[in-house]
C-alpha cells in the first residue's frame, strides 16, 4: 500500500492501512474534536469500516465514549487520536488525516460545527462552512441530528 493509505501514531506503536481511497474529508470544529486533538479543529476523512485495518499495535488502542452518538479510539501509549466511530454511520470509520504518513494527499473539503469554532482560529480557504453537520450527512436523513 502507498503512503497515502498508511498511517499511525506519534510513538509508532499503532500502524494502520487503508484499503480504499478516503472520502468525506473535512474539518470539524466541535468542542469534542478540539479537546480530543488539543487543537482548534480536527481534520478527518472516512473509509468503509472493512477498509481500515490495524497493521500493528491494535492491542495498544483504547476507546472512550466521547458523546451520546460517538466514541474515539486512540493510542494508549502516546495518546494520538486515530479513529472516531459514530452511531449514525456504522458502515464507516472516520480517521484523523494528520495520522496519515502523507496527510497532504487528503485535503479537507468542508467545515462542520463551524458554530463551535474558536474565535481566534479561522482557516483561509473557501470550503463550505456548516454550523453543525452538513445537510446531506449520511445516516441523518429524516432524523434529528445528534449533538
Amino acid at each position: 500500500m502507498d503512503r497515502q493509505g498508511c498511517g499511525g501514531c506519534a510513538c509508532g506503536a499503532v500502524r494502520y492501512e487503508l484499503k480504499s481511497d478516503p472520502f468525506d474529508a473535512g474539518w470539524c470544529h466541535c468542542r469534542i474534536c478540539q479537546l480530543n486533538s488539543g487543537a482548534p479543529a480536527m481534520a478527518f476523512a472516512s473509509v468503509p469500516i472493512g477498509d481500515f485495518a490495524f497493521v500493528t499495535g491494535e492491542d495498544q488502542v483504547r476507546t472512550f465514549k466521547s458523546s451520546d452518538f460517538g466514541r474515539r479510539l486512540f493510542c494508549g501509549a502516546c495518546g494520538t487520536p486515530i479513529l472516531m466511530r459514530v452511531d449514525h454511520q456504522p458502515e464507516t470509520v472516520d480517521f484523523s488525516i494528520a495520522t496519515l504518513d502523507d496527510p497532504d494527499a487528503v485535503p479537507p473539503g468542508f467545515h462542520i460545527f463551524h458554530a463551535s469554532r474558536i474565535a481566534w482560529f479561522e482557516t483561509k480557504d473557501d470550503r463550505p462552512r456548516h454550523e453543525r453537520f452538513r445537510p446531506d450527512t449520511r445516516g441523518l436523513e429524516g432524523t434529528d441530528p445528534p449533538g
